[in-house]
């Protein structure tokens, strides 16, 4: 049995993948391995599981960059809401973050002073479409301000050219920019969730200052078109007791995540719809500008 993970080894995607496949491998009693196929920002992963017989044997993880892909791309080979397991549960959160030579402690301030410099600050991402990236252009778009998208090879190099200034903001997932944020290395402004972050208590929510706005990542699995009920509902249960595993959790909040209450499918899958429909309209939206 396999997890698929369309993102690239040692990833958040990938860490996840690897700590379910373990409680998986125990409590079900057969291997689960983890395999990598990142590319075409995770559609290639996507659509090889699509094409998986629906016995069980493989996964797929599912994060936000499938609802996103569906909002991107014109033409995908595979009907994403359909191919949903349920929710694993946890929640990757994300920040803004600016260089310290931004001069700027606060959203409002951010956006005051992009505003008077417009086109000037470099924004950085982890790829073009990706989480990062989305999560940028929604600010953009909501807060009325132009900054310069200048997207990297995946999180890591775009954090360090954040770190040594040459790029001055950065709406990264935290678990790659939490160490950075507490060796005072970047300031961070606000977090993309609704809700303050548990790590980061002293810091306030984007949608304090942009009502509405947010644009937090998550994972969940997902199976192929036309597995059984009772093997989802299998898959499901055990899932999400993953999640409610002390020491899952435990390694969750040491990357910077929040683990959500466990769901089903159902919930899962429209969770996804509505992911879909949000990024869709927001797309739309900003073309329409």
């Amino acid at each position: 049995m396999k997890i698929i993970v369309g993102q690239a080894a040692g990833s958040a995607s990938d860490i996840v993948a690897r700590l379910v496949a373990q409680f998986l491998s125990e409590k079900l009693g057969q291997q689960f391995l983890v395999e990598v196929r990142p590319g075409a920002a995770g559609n290639i992963a996507t659509e090889a599981v699509t094409h998986m017989p629906p016995d069980g044997y493989t996964l797929l993880l599912v994060n936000s960059q499938n609802a996103i892909n569906v909002a991107l791309y014109e033409k995908l080979s595979f009907d994403c809401p359909r191919h949903r397991a349920g929710r694993e549960g946890r929640e990757r959160s994300a920040g803004q973050e600016v260089h310290p030579s931004v001069p700027a402690k606060t959203v409002p301030e951010f956006i005051a002073y992009a505003r008077a410099n417009p086109g000037k600050l470099n924004m950085a991402s982890a790829g073009i479409g990706g989480p990062q990236h989305i999560a940028g252009e929604l600010f953009k778009f909501m807060a009325g301000v132009d900054l310069t998208h200048i997207p990297y090879k995946g999180s890591t190099p775009a954090v360090t050219d954040l770190v040594a200034g040459q790029v001055q903001v950065m709406f990264d997932v935290t678990p790659t920019s939490l160490p950075q944020i507490k060796a005072g290395k970047v300031r961070p402004l606000g977090v993309t969730t609704t809700e303050r972050l548990p790590f980061l208590p002293d810091v306030p929510t984007i949608d304090s200052f942009l009502k509405g706005y947010e644009a937090a990542g998550w994972i969940g699995f997902g199976v192929p078109k036309g597995t059984l009920s009772e093997i989802i509902a299998t898959l499901n249960q055990q899932t999400n007791a993953a999640v409610l595993d002390p020491s899952i959790k435990q390694r969750f909040a040491d990357l910077g995540a929040v683990a959500v209450p466990p769901n089903s499918p159902n919930e899962f899958a429209k969770f996804i719809v509505e992911n879909i429909d949000k990024w869709t309209k927001s797309r739309a939206s900003s073309r329409s500008q």
